[in-house]
């Protein structure tokens, strides 16, 4: 996830930017569909690590510049990458695929639903917002009106969640706000679920969860 936070000359415009965070929504499918169609912590694996590997493929195919990205698939995607992603790394959604893997197979279906609803949710509100209307910054770039989107997108999300207490849901929230802000030198499509995941899973063997 790339927040509300680059340097102008680092950033794809903000009409591009509203249309990748509007694909970036569009992942709601993945926690909404685990949800809603039963699936199974394997059944969810069987689906999208396939999706993630294809992914991975396309990825490699542009940094590699072979055939299939430079005279297909650059037509359909290459506008929306960011320069780092031209500079070398792999995409946000290679990254928030192999997100979605680790945080299905780590966690329990409550946890990974909540933990990927905050990365796709609050990654959108803190990009969107923190573009459109940063002024303050304070770390790496990141603007606290940025981060209170976030935070707002993570909160509404967490009182929308199924099969999990309030309380929890909000601390989850919060927890993922605070990784955005500060990635631990990850990208944070990654690094939000996982740390989200793993504090919501110790949380709630204590008996106040």
């Amino acid at each position: 996830m790339v927040a509300d936070n680059s340097s102008c000359e680092n950033q794809i415009s903000f009409h591009q930017e509203i249309f990748r965070k509007g694909t970036h929504m569009f992942a709601l499918v993945i926690p909404g569909g685990y949800y809603f169609l039963k699936l199974s912590r394997a059944d969810m694996l069987m689906i999208m690590i396939p999706i993630a590997t294809a992914m991975l493929i396309i990825d490699i195919s542009r940094l590699r510049q072979w055939r299939f990205w430079t005279s297909f698939a650059r037509k359909i995607g290459g506008s929306l990458i960011r320069h780092h992603e031209q500079a070398g790394d792999f995409t946000g959604a290679s990254y928030i695929l192999i997100s979605v893997c680790l945080t299905v197979a780590l966690f329990t279906k409550p946890i990974a639903i909540a933990a990927l609803s905050f990365i796709i949710v609050g990654d959108t509100f803190a990009a969107i917002i923190g573009r459109k209307f940063g002024r303050h910054r304070f770390y790496r770039n990141k603007t606290i009106e940025g981060s209170l989107a976030c935070l707002g997108g993570t909160l509404i999300t967490a009182m929308l969640l199924p099969d999990i207490g309030l309380m929890l849901a909000v601390v989850g929230a919060v927890i993922a706000v605070i990784v955005e802000a500060f990635p631990l030198g990850v990208d944070d499509n990654i690094s939000v679920p996982l740390v989200t995941g793993l504090v919501m899973t110790l949380l709630v063997k204590l008996p106040t969860f």
